[in-house]
């Protein structure tokens, strides 16, 4: 039996591949700051949120809400400018629509990135940190509820992210002199930023990064199958650690800035991503 949620999935894919000569095989999410990257593609089509089937819009600053369908490096893929949150108010099953579109269409990989707070005292504004694992401290899943078609009910999760995909990220990123952290990243609900007592707390449970996106598209992914690479970019430090006010314009700077640092380090994985 189809659900509701599946038949909009469907719909939704079945829209996007119509407006595209190729069947994706990556996706990548880009974070706050990142979304001008994906004019980097080739052979670009875009497909804005609001014109999909079932999707509704994205309502935050630096968050575009297009799907551009296109080439990275050679390989068919799509990259999503923008991502829904919690804290807008979607449940997590809307929060991962996209995602779902995605995998449904055809894509077998899954590189997500995001804007972070460091929480480890030795990372500084403009790191980039592999993910290694994550703490999910969103209370709440979006795999609860009736099991997705295409979905694993109970998905192990001993490696979100995938070894070999960060192994690749890694060589890749020594091949092109960028420096990379790896780390824990901590998914909180927001939207307020963290006090300085919660960065302790978080500091006592191992994570190294905090920001308010990505543990849902992981857990889909997975759910779904889907390798998973993550990408944080530390765009502040977080708060208590040097005093400093924390803004969203602030931590968009920084993630602009980062973006070419993230996009060749990107081009560098997709182009030697397993084509089938």
């Amino acid at each position: 039996m189809i659900s509701a949620h599946d038949d909009r999935v469907e719909s939704a894919a079945a829209f996007a591949l119509s407006r595209t000569d190729a069947v994706p095989r990556v996706a990548i999410v880009l974070g706050s700051g990142l979304g001008p990257l994906a004019d980097e593609m080739d052979n670009a089509t875009r497909i804005r949120y609001a014109d999909v089937p079932g999707l509704p819009p994205v309502t935050v600053e630096g968050h575009a809400g297009t799907m551009v369908f296109g080439r990275i490096a050679g390989v068919a893929g799509v990259v999503l400018q923008g991502r829904y949150h919690l804290y807008e108010g979607y449940d997590a099953a809307t929060v991962v629509l996209p995602v779902r579109v995605l995998v449904r269409a055809g894509v077998h990989t899954l590189i997500v990135t995001n804007s972070a707070g460091g929480v480890n005292r030795t990372f500084r504004p403009g790191d980039l940190m592999l993910i290694d694992d994550h703490i999910n401290l969103l209370w709440s899943n979006p795999l609860i509820g009736p099991v997705r078609q295409g979905e694993n009910r109970f998905p192990d999760m001993s490696e979100p992210y995938d070894a070999t995909l960060l192994q690749l990220a890694q060589e890749e990123a020594r091949r092109e002199h960028i420096r990379v952290r790896r780390g824990v990243y901590c998914a909180v609900r927001g939207p307020s930023y963290e006090t300085p007592a919660e960065i302790r707390m978080l500091e006592r449970i191992g994570a190294d990064a905090v920001g308010m996106s990505t543990v849902p598209e992981v857990l889909a992914a997975r759910a779904a199958g889907v390798r998973v690479l993550g990408i944080s970019v530390i765009t502040n430090v977080a708060a208590g650690i040097t005093g400093a006010p924390i803004t969203h314009e602030d931590v968009m700077a920084t993630g602009q800035a980062a973006a070419a640092r993230v996009w060749r380090l990107l081009r560098g994985v997709v182009a030697r991503l397993d084509p089938a």
